[in-house]
């Protein structure tokens, strides 16, 4: 058997076949080695540096762009908010804006007096809202909760809280005590926010176009009660919401304020001063009168308002709003609602303030 022939590594032949005059093996070696050497250092730094300065210049460029467009935008925002400012007062000079006969103006409402409320809502008493959804899209309601805290902003945080949370865009006409339109300026500004005054006959005609009704049938008995009765509903006066609410064919949503309560502790009542000012009451705080007009600010309590489960009362027939016993079942439900959802409230919440 003939030998094999071996060949070596890299097509070189043994050295003993070899011819003459043939170049190496290790020539082609060397060229394939110098096609192959290492780049230099600093070549790699020249080329890393040009790259790094085209990014620098094209993100100085992209940012360039943004930022007048940024800024173009802000000057286009705050012509607009110019312009539509004076539109707004522009209308307000001329007469040219609609009030209802109630006195309720929703274009200052909606600009002014609502932009004037709400950083009370979202900053100082930091509001959480729970339930919105309870009150219907379209239609009439009846909105019945708690009052409290020896002046009403809990009517004006309701207010708030159903003119900025509810899907449908929906406004609260709430009912006030008659003292309200007995103050001066107090009484024009709450006809703006389309307060009414509460009686049977201004809350049926809200109902009966369809408006949502806000209404806290403890009056001053609730927001006049010493802090020592916190967070206990007093009595619903004769049920006369109810009945309201049935001639209407109204749904009655409960609804349950919890931090209204502190802003104000009751710790008295100069009953003296009330009666030569002729109000229902003359709270006596720790902070008023003592401290003058710096007595009048509240305690930056946390709030939470909650809107539980419709009450229907379009099932029952017409002559159900003269039942007596009808209307004591239905106001003792409502309450009762109320005050379960006051109590799982206060469990829940971790502190006055936060």
């Amino acid at each position: 058997m003939a030998d094999a022939k071996v060949i070596p590594f890299g097509g070189e032949e043994p050295r003993s076949k070899r011819g003459k005059g043939k170049r190496p093996g290790r020539a082609r070696t060397s060229r394939m080695s110098s096609s192959l050497a290492p780049v230099p250092p600093q070549r790699y730094l020249d080329r890393a540096e040009d790259s790094r300065a085209a990014s620098e210049e094209h993100a100085a460029a992209v940012e360039g762009t943004d930022g007048r467009a940024a800024e173009a935008e802000r000057s286009g925002g705050w012509d607009r908010k110019l312009a539509h400012g004076l539109s707004f007062l522009r209308r307000r000079i001329t007469g040219e804006y609609e009030v209802d006969e109630f006195g309720y103006d929703e274009e200052l409402t909606d600009q002014v007096l609502m932009s004037a409320l709400r950083p009370f809502y979202e900053k100082y008493f930091r509001v959480e809202v729970k339930g919105i959804e309870n009150i219907p899209d379209k239609g009439a309601a009846l909105v019945v909760a708690n009052h409290s805290g020896t002046l009403p902003v809990d009517g004006l945080m309701l207010q708030v809280a159903v003119h900025d949370h509810h899907p449908a865009d929906r406004h609260i006409r709430m009912l006030a005590a008659d003292l309200v339109f007995m103050l001066p300026g107090v009484n024009e500004i709450s006809r703006k926010l389309g307060h009414t005054l509460a009686c049977a006959e201004d809350a049926q005609q809200l109902l009966e176009r369809g408006e949502v009704v806000g209404v806290m049938p403890e009056g001053f008995k609730g927001i006049g009660k010493p802090f020592s009765e916190r967070y206990k509903l007093q009595r619903f006066g004769r049920g006369g919401f109810v009945s309201t609410a049935l001639r209407a064919g109204a749904p009655i949503v409960p609804c349950s304020i919890v931090g209204a309560e502190e802003i104000y502790p009751m710790l008295g009542n100069s009953r003296t001063a009330a009666r030569l000012l002729g109000i229902p009451y003359f709270p006596l705080t720790p902070s008023w009168p003592w401290l003058g007009p710096l007595g009048l600010v509240p305690l930056p309590t946390k709030w939470t308002i909650q809107f539980g489960e419709p009450i229907p009362t379009d099932g029952y027939p017409a002559e159900a709003a003269d039942d007596p016993m009808l209307m004591f079942n239905l106001t003792d439900q409502v309450r009762e609602t109320i005050q379960h959802t006051l109590y799982k409230q206060l469990v829940q919440r971790r502190s006055v303030f936060f």
